[in-house]
């Protein structure tokens, strides 16, 4: 059977990760799949895109409700456009790659097939700071498809304790051209992710942080500090590696009054924050200027027991809305997710994990797969619920039920 899958021709996302578990070592797979603690939050991620969990009254609990596509029928769907504009870009479809670490341990070219692969495609690719390979070979294979026609390139940090300590790599990313910084703000301290306390992931001989550590530097193959602090077993041990740690620590003090602040004295680039669930903050986003947001729980990588982003989305879309673009990332794993997100508000979604399969699976080609069977899927649910275009996408076309009968969200 395993073999069977291994040559098979995929036509599913979960067929491409079914062979991407075969190719990759336990340890790697389960890096790159697992969540914290019970992963309750990473399965409802993808579960809630058929189901949201709605709190009915204020002393009720929170019940499974089914989210389904309402399909409208006599609707002229013989040229159906998926493409959509963020920043003045126009992207094929709305769907771009999300940040993931180490990627050269799905493949050898790692982030250099992920970054062809978008550029070839004309989709929107955000690089993690803790990749394999360095912001600028990521960019100049960009360059090598076609730098006129290629779509933006974004770079994601973690700012450090002492801000100052960040400004090199934000300017490093700047002068390479990457058009937006995307700030991850969840993440004052790793979350409780089991598995890697049980098998630290350690990079092989050979590989390294490219953005922030020199190829062969001491220490480059041990767990970070911030990994270290994730397994402290007491307060004191905790204490003792954020000393040690100090200031190269991610930043667990980083506030609305100032960081944005900081950033808009750093950079020219757009600054997006990647990590919002909650209206309140998605308000303050816009007060404070930001150019985006990205509703994301970290692929349940933080603090497990959270809504699912697309359990989230409408909230924060209450709030944002025609203001700021929001980005969805966070369960994608079909066509029809992207509608969902879509008709919930959305303007774009991320996927992370797809991408690594269709890496693992085969290199920049798998990764393009990945891309073309969502592409594919969500122009046959367009067609099929009776949108020819993405402005066309809303609220409307969804329902759910609730004892059995169909209501409008």
């Amino acid at each position: 059977m395993a073999g069977d899958i291994l040559t098979s021709d995929p036509i599913t996302i979960s067929q491409i990760e079914a062979i991407a578990r075969q190719k990759l070592s336990d340890n790697v797979y389960n890096y790159y799949s697992c969540g914290a603690d019970d992963q309750t939050t990473l399965e409802r991620n993808q579960a809630d895109f058929d189901r949201w969990g709605f709190s009915i009254s204020i002393v009720s609990k929170i019940r499974p409700l089914i989210i389904l596509v309402l399909p409208r029928v006599l609707r002229d769907v013989s040229q159906v456009d998926t493409s959509t504009e963020l920043f003045g870009y126009r992207f094929p479809f709305p769907v771009g790659v999300a940040p993931s670490a180490m990627q050269r341990l799905a493949s050898p070219e790692g982030e250099l097939d992920v970054a062809r692969a978008a550029a070839s495609m004309g989709i929107n690719l955000t690089l993690s700071s803790n990749s394999t390979t360095s912001l600028e070979d990521v960019m100049s294979a960009r360059h090598q498809i076609g730098k006129e026609t290629a779509a933006p390139f974004w770079f994601q940090i973690y700012l450090a304790s002492d801000l100052d300590l960040s400004v090199p790599l934000i300017k490093r990313a700047e002068e390479a051209g990457y058009e937006a910084l995307v700030l991850t703000v969840d993440t004052p301290v790793l979350g409780n992710r089991i598995n890697e306390r049980q098998t630290p992931l350690i990079l092989p001989e050979g590989l390294h942080l490219a953005n922030i550590q020199k190829n062969g530097a001491k220490g480059s193959r041990k767990p970070s500090f911030n990994r270290e602090i994730m397994d402290a077993r007491t307060a004191k041990q905790a204490n003792d590696l954020m000393q040690a740690a100090g200031s190269t620590a991610n930043s667990a003090s980083l506030t609305w009054s100032s960081t944005i602040k900081f950033l808009r004295q750093t950079t020219d680039m757009k600054i997006i924050l990647k990590g919002i669930m909650a209206p309140e903050d998605a308000q303050l986003a816009v007060e404070c200027g930001t150019d985006a947001i990205i509703v994301s729980n970290h692929g349940g990588r933080q603090l497990d027991g959270v809504p699912s982003t697309i359990q989230a989305l409408p909230g924060i879309v209450d709030v944002a809305k025609g203001k700021i673009p929001i980005i969805l990332d966070g369960g994608i794993r079909r066509g029809s997710d992207v509608f969902k997100a879509l008709a919930l508000g959305a303007d774009f979604v991320l996927v992370g994990r797809p991408a690594l399969w269709g890496l693992a699976f085969n290199g920049r080609e798998g990764v393009e797969a990945v891309m073309n069977i969502l592409e594919r899927e969500l122009s046959r649910t367009m067609a099929l619920a009776g949108t020819a275009k993405v402005g066309d996408i809303c609220s409307a076309f969804l329902r759910y039920t609730e004892g059995g009968r169909l209501s409008k969200i």
